[in-house]
């Protein structure tokens, strides 16, 4: 790699940790959970990354085949997994016009509201950046690797 190179990824990476570091509203309620994927879905061949941290950083955007299929499961994921009457665990940066949307998961949420530590990397995250490695402060649990991987492996 040249050195034009390294900082055009350089670039990439501020350009990426400044929208992952910035202003994210909750999506509190399942309907605006709802309203959420069907704006992803509407732009499901955009350009979207799918990256489960702790696995490698995707190197190309996403078919829009494998974006659908996404929100499919983790919506089913999540539903089932998080059985309360909100949601609370998805954080987006614009409603409108999404470019991040961080998705906890459910059984992993250590210290979101809390003051103790830091708050717990997101386990999935959809984004119109490529992600870069994000350093993760806990394992991600072994059922969701499994999970991911298995959700694309028809797939390759």
């Amino acid at each position: 790699m040249n050195q034009g190179q390294v900082a055009a990824v350089d670039e990439q990476n501020l350009d990426f940790l400044h929208v992952f570091k910035g202003s994210f509203q909750g999506v509190l309620r399942w309907p605006q959970l709802d309203q959420l994927w069907q704006t992803v879905l509407s732009d499901s061949d955009g350009a979207w990354y799918l990256y489960a941290v702790g696995e490698p950083v995707p190197e190309q955007p996403s078919t829009a085949t494998q974006v659908e299929r996404f929100v499919q499961e983790i919506d089913a994921l999540l539903r089932k997994e998080h059985a309360e009457d909100y949601c609370g665990i998805v954080y987006v940066d614009n409603f409108q016009q999404p470019s991040l949307i961080k998705i906890f998961d459910p059984h992993n949420l250590g210290t979101m509201c809390g003051s103790k530590g830091g708050q717990p990397l997101p386990a999935w995250l959809i984004s119109k950046l490529k992600p870069i490695d994000l350093p993760h402060t806990l394992p991600v649990p072994r059922n969701r690797q499994r999970w991911w991987q298995q959700l694309f492996a028809s797939h390759k």
